[in-house]
């Protein structure tokens, strides 16, 4: 089906490319569609890389071989395949990974391990070995191209394309960060839920940067949920070239170690956002803010058991500021919470104070600000210092459209 762009779109960003990083991108034809949908990165010699994928008991190969790969720390070429996830493929979906790293391994005359591959689309179809095989081939003798091109080449229902960069001082030098994801449906943070790669020019040793990613990780991609369902081939990866000049980071203690982990956190909070704009039939952007929690893990689990209620999400679509859906989604959490300290606001009014409703609250602003496309909610359990934010989007009709006919 046509998808239509989603009202939360943004415009995709202007980054500026990264040096020792080429993209291509190819005609695989994974899908009876008339787009670019392999998607090539070459690498510079001694690029670092860190990843971070999907707990799924029921992972793609993709994902097994890339959990290998980035052990080994260094990367020479991503390749990622959009229309067909390759999961649920048994020893021929393995294969058919198997023989495109073999390909690009033998192009760029580098170990087969440096080569790493992403699939995403639907689940329980091998992936074809002659579509890879040409499109890989297709790839390789194509001209460079720039972002979003790239960005558009991965996704599958995304219904736009995105990208978010940012730089940090490195000492003395300034480094860039860009990044591109895929992702709108099938999203609920178990690590995180969508495909998204991020390069920089830094020079950074693969051990600080698999520590800054999943700390970075904790507190974006795995604070978004579009439907809690947790796909079987998430990944999200980082590669520094190191083509920046900067003194090395290696640890906490370096130079610019903070700046940098800033940089990549604000990158992956924004590309995480982006995935739940695009959310499948989105209508309205949520932020949803816990306070007073007993930790900040509690906190964020409250948030997501908000975020992933169906009663919660369709009251927002409706425009109803329903409290009682986030009082039952708070005592269902399973996390230490109180119902006579409990406070709830929309739009920065508090509808329900310590328990109990508020009193003669306008009404007025509530109902306005959930006519809007970006909505706030507030929870303070009243019990401690924990906080979290996570982001959400409401549940409308076009989610089951979408979903209803994927495979065709």
């Amino acid at each position: 089906m046509e998808l239509e762009t989603s009202p939360l779109a943004l415009p995709f960003p202007d980054m500026p490319m990264i040096d020792g990083v080429t993209l291509r991108v190819a005609r695989a034809r994974y899908k009876n569609w008339d787009r670019a949908d392999l998607t090539f990165a070459e690498l510079a010699e001694g690029t670092s890389v860190a990843g971070v994928f999907t707990k799924s008991a029921c992972a793609s190969s993709e994902v097994e071989l890339g959990r290998a790969g980035v052990k080994q720390g260094c990367a020479r070429a991503l390749v990622v395949n959009a229309g067909n996830s390759n999961a649920f493929t048994g020893y021929r979906g393995r294969e058919a990974v198997e023989a495109i790293m073999d390909q690009v391994s033998a192009a760029l005359g580098c170990p087969r391990e440096e080569v790493f591959v992403s699939s995403t689309g639907v689940i329980g179809v091998p992936l074809p070995k002659d579509k890879a095989r040409g499109g890989v081939a297709a790839a390789l003798e194509a001209e460079p191209c720039g972002w979003e091109d790239a960005a558009n080449a991965i996704g599958t229902t995304d219904t736009f394309a995105k990208g978010a960069g940012a730089s940090a001082m490195v000492g003395d030098t300034r480094v860039e960060l860009a990044g591109i994801i895929k992702g709108s449906g099938m999203i609920a943070p178990d690590m995180a839920t969508m495909l998204g790669y991020i390069f920089t020019d830094a020079d950074i040793a693969p051990a600080f940067l698999q520590e800054a990613l999943e700390r970075a990780n904790a507190q974006t991609f795995s604070c978004i949920t579009v439907d809690g369902d947790t796909s079987t081939s998430d990944t999200v990866m980082v590669f520094a070239t190191g083509k920046a000049g900067n003194t090395r980071i290696e640890s906490w203690d370096s130079p610019g170690a903070d700046a940098f982990a800033a940089a990549l956190a604000e990158v992956c909070r924004n590309l995480g956002q982006l995935v739940v704009r695009d959310g499948e039939g989105a209508q309205k952007f949520i932020t949803i803010r816990v306070l007073g929690a007993a930790s900040d893990d509690s906190a964020r689990r409250v948030g997501l058991a908000i975020a992933n209620s169906p009663l919660v999400k369709t009251a927002i679509a409706g425009e109803d500021a329903n409290w009682g859906r986030v009082v039952m989604a708070v005592g269902k959490a399973g996390e230490p919470a109180d119902r006579d300290k409990l406070s709830i606001a929309f739009g920065g009014i508090w509808t329900a104070r310590n328990g109990v409703p508020v009193e003669d609250y306008n009404e007025a602003p509530v109902a306005a600000h959930l006519k809007g496309e970006e909505i706030d909610i507030a929870v303070d359990l009243g019990l401690g210092e924990g906080r979290a934010t996570v982001w959400t989007c409401d549940l409308t009709h076009g989610y089951i459209a979408i979903n209803g006919d994927y495979r065709s």
